[in-house]
């Protein structure tokens, strides 16, 4: 049975690196490029509108980075990516889970030929546990004579990780592990156990990212991690605050008080 065409869409700031790309795609079987971008914000559209199997991924552009498309796109609607960097291995051990693989410049052949099968591998697997899934929900539907569920409601991609600032460098920071964010400036602060990490992005936008089921904006400088809340605090007048499981406490907004007593099941 022949392979599936691999739809290819190659993102990176300069022309040469696309070009690189283009030719050694080309010496590929099953495989079609359906589109190149030169910049994250093209990169964004690129993805939204030709939805791409495979993606390779410049990390560092003018603008939009590579990690902030990942963070733009949502790491469970992205497709399947390549990272190509001039980062060394050691700084890229924080990609590893966000993406199939990355190749660090210059790459040879042999390198981007490794890649390229191991995206494959990766796309097929997918696709088996998809099928896989659907099939078992056929097979439930007929034991139980319930109609066959259509193809689900899309769900709302929200970031498991975000980019941050360290040493001069960018990191990637898993959300799972953060506990609570403040606001500090023009930056906002991702608190995860003793360690703070700095992120560029808004409080505003932060909280459109997070998923509102585990995180909740309780001041307009806070966002906490649900379950990490311990205790609500009623100081005099009027004023409500949390304490974290940590010890940490933060100020809650008047008009953010009824909404977390709801989240948290308090009556």
């Amino acid at each position: 049975m022949p392979e599936k065409t691999l739809r290819v869409l190659i993102v990176d700031d300069e022309p040469l690196a696309r070009q690189r790309l283009e030719d050694l795609l080309a010496k590929e079987e099953g495989v079609a490029i359906v589109g190149m971008a030169g910049d994250g914000d093209a990169a964004v559209e690129a993805i939204r509108t030709l939805a791409p199997d495979l993606l390779f991924l410049d990390i560092h552009m003018p603008g939009r980075s590579g990690i902030e498309v990942l963070e733009t796109i949502g790491a469970d609607a992205m497709p399947a990516t390549i990272f190509t960097t001039a980062y060394d291995r050691f700084a890229l051990k924080a990609f590893d889970l966000a993406a199939v693989d990355y190749l660090v410049k210059p790459f040879d052949d042999e390198r981007f030929a490794q890649a390229l099968r191991r995206a494959r591998k990766s796309i097929e697997l997918e696709e088996v546990a998809r099928t896989t899934k659907h099939l078992l929900e056929l097979l439930h539907a007929r034991e139980s004579g319930e109609p066959a569920a259509s193809a689900a409601p899309p769900k709302t991609a929200y970031v498991d990780r975000l980019s941050v600032e360290s040493r001069g460098q960018i990191r990637v920071v898993p959300v799972a592990r953060i506990d609570y964010i403040t606001a500090s400036g023009p930056y906002a602060e991702l608190h995860i156990g003793e360690r703070t990490f700095a992120t560029r992005e808004k409080m505003q936008t932060l909280e459109e990212k997070l998923d509102p089921a585990v995180f909740f904006r309780i001041h307009r400088s806070a966002i906490v991690r649900l379950d990490r809340i311990d205790t609500l605090l009623h100081a005099a007048g009027g004023d409500y605050a949390v304490r974290l499981k940590d010890g940490t406490e933060l100020s809650v907004s008047r008009t953010r008080r009824e909404e977390l007593e709801a989240k948290l099941g308090v009556t």
